[in-house]
């Protein structure tokens, strides 16, 4: 079983390198990644598009690609990154990750990320369900 670190702690960034902000950046960042988290990676991508609400937008949010929900003040949805020894999902919320405790009972986690091996994207099931989790708390929010 993989061990994955309990605290993840982020490298400042060079303030002469600007951050990515566009989809085209989201292109630049996947295109950097080395094999095999890229192709793992775009399968987790391609599994959130699929489960997002259509018109969900990605973008570049708290510095990985993510999405967007489509409708005014919309919130992320989730992100995605690969690493060196792993990539991560960020389902952008705390909640979600302690709601499906059960359900992430196989992987590392952080307050705020999932982390998986390089070579082994997220299941189908399991994307759809932090998806509709996330979506779920959105729309609790809204209504207060």
């Amino acid at each position: 079983m993989l061990e994955f670190p309990r605290t993840v702690r982020m490298k400042p960034k060079s303030s002469s390198t600007p951050a990515p902000t566009t989809v085209h950046d989201v292109e630049a960042v996947l295109a950097a990644l080395p094999e095999p988290a890229r192709t793992t990676i775009l399968t987790v991508r391609e599994r959130i598009r699929a489960a997002a609400p259509a018109g969900s937008t990605e973008l570049i949010g708290y510095g990985v690609p993510a999405f967007r929900t489509p409708e005014p003040g919309s919130a992320l949805l989730a992100g995605y990154a690969g690493g060196k020894k792993f990539c991560s999902y960020y389902p952008m919320s705390g909640r979600v990750i302690h709601d499906l405790a059960e359900d992430l009972a196989g992987y590392g986690t952080t307050s705020g990320a999932i982390h998986f091996a390089l070579d082994k994207p997220l299941p189908v099931a399991l994307v759809k369900k932090l998806v509709k989790t996330r979506l779920a708390e959105i729309e609790k929010k809204k209504k207060k």
